[in-house]
């Protein structure tokens, strides 16, 4: 018969295990999570809604916008030609594609805007027939 591996001591236990064993992490995930209820009816200001896809087209546009000045200052200078013209397509393409990621972004909100206040009107269609 096999004996089984006997459990290390508490003294030789590693501080990251200790550290697992004794933190809540039920009630820290729980604390933590900030995800949303369909049927919550806080109303949030446009900034709270589209603040992210604002940002990411803000910077896709001034990435994109910088890769032209370096792209253009390949035309220009002579010197350090290689590099200009070897940076200037990647910040265009990195910029771009922030650009787009943003703009397409935003159409998604807002469709996700529309089910959440069709689901909310729904669910109060639902309460006011079922809790009479």
């Amino acid at each position: 018969m096999e004996i089984p591996p006997k459990s290390p001591d508490e003294s030789e236990k590693s501080p990251q295990s200790k550290e697992l064993m004794t933190s809540n992490t039920a009630s820290t995930l729980c604390i933590s999570s900030q995800s949303e209820s369909v049927w919550t009816s806080a109303s949030r200001s446009k900034w709270d809604i589209y603040h992210k896809p604002v940002i990411v087209v803000s910077v896709g546009a001034a990435v994109f916008l910088f890769g032209i000045v370096i792209t253009s200052l390949s035309c220009i200078q002579s010197e350090n030609k290689k590099v200009y013209k070897m940076c200037g397509p990647a910040f265009l393409s990195l910029g771009l594609m922030l650009l787009v990621c943003g703009l397409v972004w935003i159409p998604i909100i807002r469709k996700k805007q529309k089910q959440r206040q069709k689901s909310q009107f729904l669910q109060s269609l639902k309460s006011f027939f079922f809790n009479r």
